[in-house]
């Protein structure tokens, strides 16, 4: 935990006590500060309550008027589609609202902080609209194998507050998801990375523009040391060219040959590009970790990411072939009778989902759940990878509608799809689970259900052992 000593005496709000909520009021009280606790569930008080928190609705403002700073959780709208009770009644009396990745930033550059005088820690933070969990993890295990000292948190793993207090030299490693970047009042990474955008959490964001501004704050606010783009499309490019000359270009599509510093994939071969001339190339068909263009582009990313703070090619390149890969995202669980089995549960959108659906041929897939923006109409191109889909949760009658033509059938359930699937499969088949769908109409999470999917698919691996 990293104690937040500069709000000592100070009155602090949290609103939302889920991980990053409990983190933020922890290292707050941690501080001395005295934390009033606010969250709409009735379980999230009780445990609060339990760890000894202050309890207080925040709506309220008399309230909200105790307040000298009011800490939102990313999950909790503060703009679109409308702002929380709590935001509104902050607004109302001038308290200024702000969250826990900005609360990070500022004991960064606490010259109290322990350790401060010793020497300053490198930020580096990725953001983007798919692949910034495999990025982020890469890159831990990059810079972990190499034997620099690291540590990962933010949208991934630990709460941003939760990290041990980084010592002198340490590289902190953060995911950060647009939610997190368009409210905080300080940004200040040495190293940002931005991978893609693709249309998602529209409704929070007001739309496209918006989603793009809340992820662009990260390379306006703090102007870090050095920024990695992706400029696979038009928002990288645009960003590139805001950044300049000394942004690491990365690609892989694109063979980034010019005089500038760019890392992009050539055929099958990660390649480091400085300076006019090819500095390094990894053959990524001996990394089964990172199968697909789309794990590609992460390595890129990740591997600029580590060479950003000085981790020599030669050092990133078995790093690179140990990496096992994330749960739920492209997720082998193995093969049965000629069969193979992938989770990629974290294909929660249409863009996401395609990456999966170019990754294999002769698919049985299995879509569906709470359907985002477009539904799956963007991925009519690929309808004839599919062998049959099999549709679940409140959206299988739209994208039913959309996959005419293309064998399908409404399955409703998940276990019901993957016992459809199953059946009607023969070897050389994928059956593929990439939802292109948010999983909350039937699962609490797309954790939950991809771990569902895998508990299904376990005992069909171990009869045919």
């Amino acid at each position: 935990m990293i104690p937040l000593r500069a709000y000592a005496g100070v009155t602090v709000g949290v609103l939302g006590l889920g991980k990053s909520g409990l983190s933020a009021a922890r290292a707050l009280k941690a501080g001395g500060a005295t934390v009033l606790c606010w969250d709409d569930g009735k379980a999230a008080l009780e445990t609060a309550a339990a760890e000894g928190l202050s309890i207080a609705e925040l709506a309220r403002l008399r309230e909200a008027a105790t307040l000298s700073l009011l800490i939102v959780s990313p999950g909790i709208p503060h703009h679109y589609p409308t702002p929380h009770p709590a935001v509104a009644a902050a607004w109302e009396v001038g308290v200024p609202v702000d969250n826990d990745v900005s609360l990070f930033f500022q004991a960064m550059a606490d010259p109290e902080r322990e350790g401060a005088d010793e020497g300053a820690p490198k930020i580096l933070c990725i953001t983007g609209s798919n692949g910034k969990s495999t990025t982020t993890a890469l890159t831990y295990h990059l810079l972990t194998e190499a034997g620099r000292h690291a540590q990962m948190g933010g949208n991934i793993g630990r709460g941003v507050l939760d990290l041990d207090n980084p010592g002198p030299g340490e590289v902190v490693v953060l995911e950060l998801s647009s939610y997190q970047t368009e409210l905080a009042r300080a940004l200040a990474p040495d190293i940002a990375v931005f991978l893609n955008l693709s249309p998602d959490h529209l409704d929070r964001h007001g739309g496209m523009g918006g989603y793009f501004c809340a992820k662009k704050r990260l390379f306006e606010m703090g102007g870090p040391e050095r920024a990695i783009i992706g400029v696979d499309g038009p928002e990288g490019r645009f960003l590139a060219n805001t950044v300049g000359p000394e942004a690491i270009q990365i690609s892989n599509t694109q063979r980034l040959r010019g005089e500038g510093w760019s890392v992009f994939m050539n055929k099958n071969h990660l390649t480091e590009w400085r300076g006019g001339k090819q500095m390094a190339a990894i053959d990524l068909r001996v990394c089964p970790g990172l199968i697909g263009a789309h794990n590609h582009q992460n390595a890129c990313a990740a591997y600029a990411a580590a060479r950003a703070v000085g981790v020599a090619p030669r050092r990133l390149e078995a790093g690179l072939a140990s990496f096992p890969g994330l749960a739920h995202r492209m997720e082998r669980l193995g093969s049965a009778n000629g069969i193979t089995y992938v989770n990629d549960s974290k294909a929660t959108n249409a863009d996401a989902a395609e990456k999966a659906l170019l990754s294999f041929e002769r698919i049985r897939w299995i879509a569906g759940g709470q359907a985002k923006e477009g539904g799956i109409a963007p991925l009519a191109p690929l309808f004839d990878r599919i062998s049959k889909a099999y549709l679940i949760g409140e959206s299988a009658a739209a994208f039913a509608e959309t996959l005419t033509g293309t064998a399908h059938e409404i399955s409703g359930t998940l276990d019901a799809a993957l016992a459809s699937a199953q059946a009607e499969a023969v070897a050389g088949d994928t059956i593929l689970l990439a939802p292109a769908a948010a999983s909350w109409d039937q699962f609490t999470s797309f954790e939950a259900r991809g771990d569902a999917f895998r508990a299904l698919v376990a005992p069909l691996l171990e009869d045919s052992a």
